[in-house]
């Protein structure tokens, strides 16, 4: 049950880590663009001029409309507004020590709540998600000469779940029975990559985010259920694990004069890791066994692309669109990932009020459907999803 809400990133991963990028479709892997570089490309760090504070938000809306296909009734969720941001910084060293930059990030690239309305169709498969992950990456960044540039930062993840479904059995009052599983999970991993200047107009970045294994031990399950019912779903402890997945990506970039620029990034996502999800109660009934459900994710390709548009020495406007594939199979759709193909468009400014102080503004909106029939729990409907996100940074370089 270690699983989030996919309305804004294809599979369960959310794009949101730099505004310069958001506002170009959520691409950056060939540029420098500041200190978000430390996660879209710790090579491109090395370039880095001054030591800079970068820090941003992106509230998410998101909302979901499920149809029924027998009924035709529609259900919808009640989410809360999402909160991802990030906090980076970059030291660059001095004299002897020029080539070399240290950083560190803090970013979510995992986490929301979905919370569905209540009694719908769907409740024995879920009621409420909510998922944070918080990934904390040191780096290491070095130059190597005027065009190549390396780097490489160690991921600590450290995340919470929180997630609640009906179950069906009934009380003397007809409401049915609830369970909610709540724990805390982390994972290690790393982040790499490498950026070269071909020329003055052209860069290559290429990177490698590794997969992050999250694990969950000793979570607490909580089971509301009628009290002759109660020895068949003892409360206690569980375990479960969620592999997120590793991320290669090739990005291109390229300046057709002082005022133009133009970035693609084409991302490998190795969803192919998520095929089960598993639980492991510390106690087992008759009634509660430990249980394995299929997802049976697949590797999928995605394409993000924009371009900036430097108006003056203190204005500059994005805009930019992206293309995923799902990684979710027909027959696997479920509520809590009601994946689609998606295509999404953004756009987005900076103001440098100063040589020390500048502003980003970004927004992404997408729109998606999904028609499946869930082939374990025979949810049969329409998944109509819709996202808008704004965000904002303030960076100071010094």
């Amino acid at each position: 049950m270690f699983v989030a809400l996919s309305s804004f990133g294809q599979g369960f991963q959310v794009n949101f880590q730099g505004q310069k990028q958001q506002g170009m479709g959520c691409a950056g892997s060939a540029l420098n663009a500041d200190a978000s570089s430390l996660f879209f490309n710790p090579g491109a760090s090395a370039f880095a001029n001054n030591s800079e504070i970068n820090l941003a938000g992106t509230p998410i809306f998101a909302h979901v409309l499920y149809t029924d296909s027998v009924s035709q009734t529609s259900y919808r969720t009640n989410n809360p507004v999402g909160t991802p941001f990030s906090m980076y910084g970059i030291y660059r060293f001095k004299k002897s020590l020029e080539p070399l930059s240290v950083g560190l990030a803090m970013y979510t690239p995992f986490g929301s709540t979905v919370q569905w309305e209540p009694n719908w169709i769907g409740r024995f498969a879920l009621t409420r998600l909510s998922l944070k992950a918080i990934f904390f990456q040191p780096t290491l960044s070095y130059r190597i000469n005027e065009r190549l540039g390396i780097g490489a930062g160690f991921v600590i993840s450290n995340g919470s779940v929180n997630l609640q479904k009906d179950i069906p059995v009934q009380d003397s009052l007809g409401n049915y029975g609830h369970a909610e599983l709540a724990g805390k999970a982390i994972g290690f991993g790393f982040n790499a990559g490498m950026l070269y200047h071909v020329n003055e107009r052209f860069s290559m970045g290429f990177t490698y985010r590794s997969k992050v294994n999250m694990s969950v031990k000793n979570g607490i399950a909580t089971f509301t259920v009628p009290t002759a019912l109660a020895t068949s779903f003892p409360n206690g402890t569980f375990s479960s694990q969620l592999p997120l997945p590793s991320v290669l990506t090739l990005g291109l970039s390229f300046k057709s004069n002082s005022k133009w620029s133009f970035v693609l990034d084409i991302n490998r996502v190795n969803w192919k890791v998520y095929d089960t999800l598993a639980f492991d109660y510390a106690l087992n009934t008759s009634t509660l066994s430990d249980t394995k459900s299929a997802r049976n994710y697949e590797s999928i390709f995605a394409f993000r692309g924009g371009a900036a548009y430097s108006a003056t020495k203190k204005w500059t406007f994005r805009l930019g669109s992206g293309f995923g594939f799902t990684p979710v199979q027909s027959g696997y759709v479920t509520p809590e990932t009601p994946d689609a193909n998606r295509l999404y468009g953004t756009c987005g400014f900076s103001f440098m009020a100063n040589e020390h102080f500048s502003i980003d503004a970004a927004l992404y909106a997408t729109r998606m459907q999904r028609t499946d029939k869930n082939i374990e729990t025979q949810l049969n409907g329409t998944f109509t999803s819709i996202a808008f996100a704004p965000g904002f940074s303030l960076n100071y370089k010094w």
